[in-house]
C-alpha cells in the first residue's frame, strides 16, 4: 500500500504505525481542502483518537532498542536513501503541497529539495564525534563524554512548511538513535504521507517513525502527555506551544518550542533602497507571508521614508496574485477559511485604529479567484508601535510601516515586541551593522538580507516569547535530541 496515489482527486490518508499504513480506530476522517479552490477536498485523514496514539508510541518503543545499537553510519545509510527517494518524487510532493496549503509550485518544490538536503545533511552527522576526552586527576583512569538518544521523540509540525519543519526534526531525532512519533497538521495531511512514504520506502526498520494525525487538542496535547514520549519537539503558535510545554514540564519530560515572530526589517539612510524593498516583499509577502520569520513590521529612517515607500508601493502593486499551480503566480491563497479570516480581521483592525491602508487588503478582483481565499497583499502607514498590526503575529501578506528618526530608535523599535525570533537591518555602515547585531533581541540577525530564510547548517531559533530558548537545525540539534553521559573508567 502507498500513502497518496498519483492523479486521484481525493485521497484517504491513513496513519503510519509500526510501518503498516492504519485506518483510524474510531474511523473517523477530517478532510484537507484546497485553499484555492474553496470546497474541493484534497484528502481525507484519519481523525486518530489516543488509542492510535498509544498504538505508535509502543511501536516505537519497541523499536528503540535495535535502532540505538546500530551505527550512526547505518542509519545515515538510511537517511540518504529517504533524501533520493523525497528528491525523486519533488514534483508529486510540491503539487500536493501547493494543493493543500497554497503556495507557489515553485516554493513548494524548493523546500521539497530542501528537505532532501536536511536528510544528507543529518545522514553525514551519523559520521561526526559525538564526546571528548576529558583529563582526569587520576593518572589511572580515562576519563570522556559520550551522548545517548532521548528514546521516543515526539514531533508536532505545523503547516506553513509541511515537508522542512518535521524533515529538520525528525533527521536528527533519527541519526543520534532515537525514535519517532510524528504529528503533522491536518491541513497538509497528503504531503506529510508522501514524505513518510520515502521513509517506508527507504527501508526504516518498522516503528522507527511513525505517523498520527488527528486535532491538535487531542493528538499534539497527547503527544506532550504521554509517558511513553521522553521528548517534544514542536513548532506553532505561542498559544498552543506554552500548553505543549507546560504538559510536558509537569512529567519532567524534555520540550522544545519553536513559536511566533514580529519580525523587523530596519532600512537605513544609506541603504541601498531597490534591494531593501526586495528584501521587504520577498521577506514579507513570499509563501503569503505565513512564515514565522517573516517580515511583518517594516522600520524606515526618516530620511528615505517616502522614497522607500513609494518604491514599495509600485513593486507590491505588480505582484501576481492567484493559484499556486499556476505558473504565473507569485502570491497563493490564504492556506484555509480560518487563516484568510485572522488576515482580515488584523487589516480591519489596522484601519480601525488609524493606520493607513495604502494597497491592498481585499480579495482580488478577478472573479476567477472568488472561490479561493485570496488577499491582495496589504501595505500599512502611518503605523504606530502601540497598534494592534505591530505588535501581533498575522501570519498573512500585511506590511506595516514605521518611521524611525535615527538608527537608536529603530533599533529600539525592532525590539518592542515580545517576540525575537528573526530581524534584519540594510545598511552600508559597518557601526550601524555592529550596532544592531550586538543590541537586537533575535535570535537570526541578517544584515543586508531578507528576515525569512536560515540555511540548514546553521542553529535556528528564537528569543524573548519565540522559543524555548533551544536551537534546531545544523550541529547545534545533537543538544536537544541527545543526553551527555560522563564515561570515568580505571583498569
Amino acid at each position: 500500500m502507498t500513502a497518496v496515489q498519483e492523479n486521484q482527486d481525493a485521497v484517504t490518508i491513513d496513519n503510519y504505525i509500526s510501518g503498516d499504513w492504519r485506518a483510524p480506530s474510531a474511523g473517523e476522517r477530517m478532510p484537507s481542502l484546497n485553499p484555492a479552490k474553496r470546497g474541493e477536498i484534497v484528502g481525507m485523514a484519519a481523525a486518530s483518537d489516543l488509542t492510535d496514539l498509544d498504538e505508535a508510541v509502543k511501536a516505537a518503543e519497541s523499536a528503540r532498542g535495535a535502532w540505538r545499537k546500530l551505527t550512526g553510519a547505518q542509519r545515515g545509510a538510511l537517511l540518504f536513501k529517504a533524501a533520493d527517494l523525497l528528491e525523486s518524487r519533488m514534483e508529486t510532493v510540491g503539487r500536493a503541497m501547493t494543493r493543500e496549503m497554497g503556495k507557489t509550485l515553485g516554493e513548494a518544490k524548493g523546500e521539497t529539495a530542501r528537505g532532501a538536503a536536511i536528510l544528507r545533511y543529518y545522514a553525514g552527522e551519523g559520521m561526526r564525534p559525538i564526546g571528548d576526552v576529558i583529563p582526569s586527576t587520576d593518572a589511572e583512569a580515562l576519563m570522556f563524554t559520550t551522548r545517548a538518544p532521548l528514546g521516543v521523540v515526539g514531533v508536532v509540525s505545523p503547516w506553513n512548511f509541511p515537508v522542512a519543519i518535521p524533515v529538520w526534526k525528525m533527521a536528527p531525532a533519527l541519526i543520534y538513535g532515537n525514535t519517532v512519533v510524528w504529528k503533522p497538521a491536518v491541513e497538509t495531511a497528503a504531503t506529510a504521507a508522501l514524505v513518510m512514504q520515502c521513509f517506508h520506502d527507504a527501508g526504516f526498520p518498522a516503528g522507527v517513525v511513525n505517523m498520527v494525525l488527528g486535532d491538535g487538542a487531542v493528538i499534539g496535547q497527547g503527544i506532550a502527555a504521554h509517558p511513553g514520549i521522553h521528548a517534544i519537539t514542536f513548532t506553532g503558535s505561542n498559544r498552543v506551544g506554552k500548553q505543549v510545554g507546560q504538559a510536558a514540564l509537569a512529567r519532567g519530560a524534555k520540550y522544545q518550542l519553536e513559536m511566533g515572530g514580529k519580525n523587523p526589517i530596519i532600512v537605513a539612510a544609506d541603504a541601498d533602497l531597490d534591494l531593501a524593498v526586495d528584501a521587504t516583499i520577498s521577506g514579507g509577502l513570499r509563501s503569503t507571508g505565513q512564515k514565522c520569520t517573516a517580515t511583518s513590521r517594516v522600520i524606515v529612517l526618516s530620511g528615505v521614508y517616502e522614497t522607500f515607500r513609494e518604491k514599495l508601493l509600485a513593486k507590491v502593486r505588480a505582484l501576481r496574485v492567484g493559484d499556486g499551480l499556476d505558473a504565473e503566480t507569485w502570491l497563493g491563497p490564504c492556506a484555509s477559511a480560518k487563516q484568510y479570516e485572522t488576515v482580515m480581521r488584523y487589516i480591519n483592525k489596522g484601519i480601525e485604529e488609524g493606520a493607513e491602508l495604502l494597497t491592498g487588503g481585499k480579495q482580488p478582483d478577478d472573479p476567477a479567484l472568488s472561490e479561493g481565499y485570496f488577499v491582495t497583499p496589504a501595505v500599512f502607514d502611518k503605523v504606530t508601535p502601540s497598534m494592534t498590526i505591530a505588535r501581533e503575529e498575522i501570519f498573512g501578506p500585511v506590511l506595516a510601516l514605521i518611521e524611525a528618526r535615527d538608527m537608536a530608535e529603530a533599533i529600539a523599535l525592532a525590539n518592542d515586541t515580545e517576540y525575537g525570533l528573526s530581524a534584519s537591518l540594510y545598511t552600508r555602515d559597518l557601526g550601524s551593522a555592529l550596532s544592531f547585531i550586538q543590541e537586537t533581541d533575535a535570535g537570526l540577525v541578517r544584515v543586508n538580507a531578507e528576515t525569512a530564510g536560515v540555511e540548514l547548517q546553521a542553529p535556528f531559533g528564537g528569543m524573548k516569547g519565540s522559543s524555548s530558548h533551544s536551537r534546531e537545525q545544523g550541529q547545534a540539534a545533537i543538544e536537544f535530541y541527545t543526553s551527555v553521559k560522563t564515561v570515568f573508567m580505571k583498569p
